[in-house]
């Protein structure tokens, strides 16, 4: 089961997010109307999955979501589009915009449930001395954590550069990976790059150079985790 909260003011829109759960089977969901309450429980509960709406009695969903536990799968459930690429700045799972139908549902809970597999498979390929394995070219490549220079995002897929050897590209978003890739270890510094914390060479607000030679920038909306990161080492 994927345990999850919603949030929204509108009684109605969480009736049909309550509804489209108990259809897809193995949802177990709790509902709050007020954003301030149902913040506290994610906090408290510590939910897989949070439905977020972004406009709510002035308070912003954007400003909830940046608050939400590290790891917390997150959707939005708004009316207004105009909010997406910050959704997605927040590394949203995905965006639903209302009024939407059970099947466009689905297909937000399959990738949820898809990051949830990449972060088994990632505790277990960190329990095999530190490996994870992706998919490139329709074969399974296994790649050692400490060979892995950074990832960078192309489109749709991921170039993995590689210490030694050519780039290994997979099918998987930049966001599938940063959920495969162990917390931690790796922090997403810009919404096209994933760098190794080990391998931070020197730092600024706005890049960061690697072991390697290579100078990767920061991205505003990363800079916190980042910093947050090199500093636990």
């Amino acid at each position: 089961m994927i345990r999850s909260i919603a949030i929204d003011d509108e009684p109605l829109a969480l009736d049909i997010i309550a509804s489209f759960c108990r259809r897809a089977g193995d949802v177990a969901l709790t509902v709050y109307s007020d954003p301030v309450v149902g913040l506290e429980a994610v906090r408290k509960e510590e939910p897989e999955l949070v439905f977020l709406d972004i406009e709510m009695n002035g308070i912003s969903g954007i400003d909830v979501a940046r608050t939400l536990p590290a790891g917390t799968f997150l959707i939005f459930t708004t009316a207004y589009a105009r909010f997406a690429l910050d959704g997605f700045e927040l590394n949203a799972v995905d965006f639903l915009h209302k009024p939407f139908s059970y099947s466009r549902f689905g297909t937000a809970l399959d990738k949820v449930r898809e990051l949830k597999r990449l972060r088994k498979a990632a505790e277990s390929a960190d329990r095999r001395d530190g490996e994870i394995m992706v998919k490139s070219e329709y074969r399974n490549v296994n790649l050692p954590l400490s060979a892995i220079r950074y990832v960078e995002a192309m489109d749709n897929y991921s170039k993995i550069w590689l210490s030694e050897g050519d780039p290994v590209l997979t099918q998987m978003s930049l966001k599938e990976m940063s959920d495969l890739l162990p917390h931690g270890k790796f922090v997403r510094i810009h919404r096209s790059f994933i760098i190794p914390v080990d391998k931070v060479s020197k730092y600024s607000s706005r890049t960061v150079t690697l072991a390697c030679g290579v100078t990767l920038p920061v991205g505003r909306s990363y800079s916190a985790d980042f910093r947050q990161s090199v500093g636990e080492r």
